[in-house]
């Protein structure tokens, strides 16, 4: 499990000062590469082999408010790994509120955005 903390900004909200809801898809993302890179697993290097992961499938479920000036845990872990896909669980929170969680499917892809196995040297780091 990978986590990272993150501050509210002011940019980061909506008219009523909540967060702007696709706003959660950029937390998550960034949860995801935050994990990635945590082992090893950088996305400039696989674009450099003709690799890269894509978001394929995205469930949200959309829990308590946070607002500007909140402080957010991002937490990001897998559930499985299929040949071609990671389906990643994440949750944001504040304290022990629960406020956003997702489902979040991803595929590998090759230069031609057609799906591809896992590179085994990503698998072996996953541990998968």
């Amino acid at each position: 499990m990978s986590t990272i903390k993150k501050k509210i900004y002011y940019h980061d909200t909506d008219a009523g000062g909540v967060v702007y809801y696709a706003n959660y898809l950029k937390y998550f993302e960034e949860g995801r590469t935050e994990f990635f890179e945590e082992k090893g697993i950088f996305t400039e290097e696989l674009l450099k082999q003709g690799f890269a992961f894509v978001v394929a499938r995205a469930e949200i479920e959309y829990k308590k408010p946070v607002r500007y000036k909140d402080v957010i845990e991002v937490f990001t872990d897998i559930e499985k790994t299929g040949i071609s896909s990671i389906v990643f669980l994440q949750k944001i929170m504040m304290g022990e509120l629960l406020c956003c969680q997702a489902r979040i499917t991803i595929v590998c892809v090759n230069e031609n955005l057609k799906p591809v196995k896992i590179p085994e040297c990503v698998k072996n780091v996953l541990g998968r």
